[in-house]
């Protein structure tokens, strides 16, 4: 393993970590802290943000590590072969890292409006919320899956788009990322959830990958074979 390229990447998914929780937190905080917006709008600008921001964030740095950004991902990338075990393991630790960064820098940003640089969240998310988490998580996971296997060069836009319509067609708003719900639990603000509900979503977002690489291995892949005459 070429340490210098694998410094590259591990710094590749902190930082594009760390600015997409800059994305998910500083919209919201921006629009219901600072310009008072109901939050049904600031909904609609946190979607338009995080779509455009990984949309940018993936070109930025998808020939760089791949542009994980998110555990899961990550995982399923592994499963795949397409990473190894330890490199896994190295893109989680500092995707998580990211997030946390992220989550700092957003409240430094704003810290009159926040008042700490990271806070422990009490905003209520539960019931039938949770089940946004698979549903949201699914679609992300197979979608990157197909996308990377039909080698798409349209990822960037595709995901970004995916993800903000999501964000404004789920119960949970789509999290869909276990680093961004782990930083998410630091932001006392519109953005946040608290531990215990966090906790859930991440299961719930595990559940949701585990369903989509399901799907992806015993129904997509014969097919796409198939079509690459395999």
């Amino acid at each position: 393993m070429d340490k210098q390229n694998l410094t590259e990447e591990i710094f590749a998914e902190f930082l594009g970590s760390m600015f997409l929780v800059i994305a998910a937190i500083s919209s919201m905080i921006l629009f219901t802290a600072v310009f008072e917006a109901p939050k049904s709008i600031a909904i609609i600008a946190n979607a338009l943000a995080v779509a455009f921001v990984l949309c940018a964030l993936i070109e930025i740095f998808g020939t760089v590590s791949g542009a994980h950004f998110n555990p899961v991902v990550t995982m399923v990338m592994m499963f795949e072969k397409k990473t190894g075990a330890l490199k896994a393991a190295l893109f989680i630790v500092f995707q998580f890292a990211g997030g946390i960064a992220g989550a700092i820098l957003s409240h430094l940003m704003f810290l009159g409006e926040v008042g700490a640089l990271l806070s422990v969240s009490d905003n209520i998310r539960n019931q039938y919320v949770f089940f946004g988490e698979i549903f949201g998580t699914f679609i992300l996971i197979l979608a990157i899956l197909l996308l990377v296997k039909t080698r798409s060069n349209k990822i960037s836009v595709i995901v970004g788009l995916l993800v903000g319509g999501m964000l404004m067609s789920t119960s949970s708003t789509m999290f869909a990322n276990p680093q961004v719900t782990v930083a998410r639990m630091f932001t006392n603000t519109a953005a946040g959830i608290r531990p215990p509900d966090g906790l859930i979503f991440i299961i719930m977002q595990i559940i949701g990958a585990f369903l989509a690489y399901g799907i992806y291995r015993f129904i997509f892949t014969k097919n796409l074979n198939k079509s690459e005459g395999k």
